[in-house]
């Protein structure tokens, strides 16, 4: 891939995490995409930016976006656009969202971008060129000991029986590990253990947009991602384990644990 590629998309991806910051304060409307699943009018906006911004430097690409869907590609390439992850926390105020940006060929990420307007954090991958911070080289945590281990989780939006099993796996980790915390965004949660941060991360119920660009900053730092039960992940399949490697195995075993 031309690293100019990387390079406009970044900026772009800029553009549109600084007027989300700079409109953080100004939501006009917020509505209702399930009994508790936001929408903003600055989703909206900011998702207008990044796919107008793509299609004129890019016109033969095509768009999967969490507002508008599909629009099919022409070259057998596609962006993957979450335009807020992490909406329920910027509608509230709470400073843990994100841009989330991936370019897919056959199903799998080339691209990775995920941009933290807040800490003015921008990371970054490319399939087979490592994983990036602001430009600098990031790795995954050495960490081998589940129990020494900070993990990551979500919950669906979905009230039933997902979110019933996933209470069972945090209970289970609360025991298993150092501690596990829960803060929003999907995308910077992968970019946190991406980063060393965090050592591990599950989740139930995402969509594409959620993981695409996270999933392959992990591998790209050297991180491991799978599903639970330690089968080969794509962002198309709404389970999602990601790791330092390390400690992979210790927490497949444990979501694969049937429910006493």
């Amino acid at each position: 891939m031309k690293s100019s590629l990387k390079d406009k998309a970044s900026k772009i991806v800029l553009r549109a995490g600084k007027y989300l910051k700079q409109n953080s304060k100004k939501i006009k409307s917020i509505a209702f995409k399930g009994s508790i699943n936001l929408v903003t009018n600055v989703d909206r906006e900011v998702e207008n930016i990044l796919i107008g911004s793509l299609r004129k430097e890019f016109p033969d690409i095509g768009f999967l976006s969490e507002e508008i869907g599909e629009i099919r590609p022409g070259s057998g390439l596609k962006w993957i656009i979450d335009p807020i992850d992490g909406t329920t926390n910027f509608a509230h105020g709470f400073p843990f969202y994100s841009i989330s940006l991936a370019l897919e060929r056959e199903k799998k990420p080339i691209l990775g971008i995920v941009y933290d307007p807040v800490r003015n954090e921008l990371f970054s991958a490319e399939r087979g060129r490592g994983a990036h911070l602001n430009g600098k080289p990031i790795k995954v945590s050495p960490q081998k000991d589940l129990k020494k281990s900070l993990l990551m989780t979500g919950f669906s939006y979905k009230l039933g029986k997902s979110m019933e099993a996933n209470l069972v796996h945090f209970r289970n980790f609360l025991i298993a590990s150092q501690a596990v915390r829960r803060a929003g965004s999907a995308s910077l949660d992968l970019c946190y253990v991406a980063c060393g941060r965090l050592e591990g991360f599950w989740e139930l119920d995402l969509k594409p947009w959620d993981t695409a660009a996270g999933w392959l900053i992990v591998k790209e730092a050297g991180g491991e991602v799978t599903t639970f039960s330690g089968r080969e992940y794509i962002h198309y399949l709404k389970e999602i384990l990601a790791s330092n490697g390390k400690i992979h195995r210790q927490m497949s075993k444990i979501l694969s644990k049937k429910r006493s």
